[in-house]
């Protein structure tokens, strides 16, 4: 799928078993989700955060061919974020049948459960020093740039307040990919996947900056688009804050989930 416009390069179709396996999986959680349509609160948006990282965490794995090869196509791209996807649904309605008021806390976990065997794995087949050094730096880089450009969002546009942690989560997790994929195309010599993200990226003309090089430009974006965004969500939560919290969690997913590739696949591979 490599030729396609727009498509991220390294993006596979699983074979025909493997696809109605996990077509049929996802069907079957949207129609329980749908049919008991559970309540969606900030903190259960919040709670799926360690979901994000694992299907990134299972990917990494699938790329350093440290899985099964009954497994390995599951966590392909895209079909590893269908799989995880029903994993999660799954959980979500597990939980809500047995503890409805603790939902928040057993999706937490279990995702935790999940993730942390999986980047015990990933590591366990080798760790770069200088890729290990670059993923620290990303993480203590973007905390405080999210959080300048939270603070700075509402301050522009108060009424994004009301989007709160998961609006909050929302401009980190995009900050985090966008320092990361700089700082992996800058230090690290890795190439993005992604065309338009890839654009941004081989852009002539851009001065350099410490550390970041040209790959700021491609954070600025990042951070511009998810705060707009996170802004537009305001009146979308104020009057509908269950699908507002969850459409606007999928946006943090999309930001959260390369980044989290993006740390371990340079711990391991750089």
């Amino acid at each position: 799928m490599d030729g396609l416009p727009f498509v991220p390069a390294g993006t596979t179709l699983p074979p025909l078993p493997h696809l109605f396996a996990v077509s049929l999986a996802v069907v079957a959680v949207l129609i329980g989700l749908r049919r008991r349509r559970p309540g969606v609160t900030d903190r259960h948006v919040l709670a799926l955060a360690p979901w994000m990282a694992l299907g990134s965490a299972a990917h990494v794995l699938y790329v350093v061919d440290a899985l099964p090869s009954a497994l390995a196509p599951f966590a392909g791209s895209p079909t590893v974020y269908l799989t995880v996807g029903a994993l999660a649904g799954a959980t979500w309605l597990a939980s809500a049948a047995i503890r409805p008021n603790r939902v928040p806390t057993a999706l937490a976990a279990s995702g935790a459960c999940l993730l942390v065997p999986i980047v015990a794995v990933a590591l366990a087949t080798g760790v770069s020093p200088d890729g290990a050094f670059w993923s620290g730096a990303s993480l203590a880089l973007t905390l405080p740039i999210a959080g300048a450009a939270w603070v700075g969002l509402i301050r522009l546009r108060p009424e994004a307040a009301i989007t709160g942690s998961v609006g909050a989560f929302a401009v980190f997790g995009h900050a985090l990919d966008g320092v990361s994929t700089a700082i992996g195309t800058t230090q690290l010599g890795f190439g993005e996947r992604t065309p338009v993200s890839r654009l941004l990226l081989e852009l002539g003309g851009i001065p350099p900056v410490p550390v970041l090089g040209e790959g700021w430009l491609f954070l600025l974006v990042k951070l511009v688009v998810a705060s707009v965004v996170t802004w537009l969500f305001a009146a979308y939560i104020r009057e509908t804050p269950a699908e507002g919290y969850l459409l606007l969690g999928f946006v943090a997913s999309v930001g959260l989930g390369p980044a989290a590739h993006n740390l371990l696949l340079f711990a391991v591979a750089a």
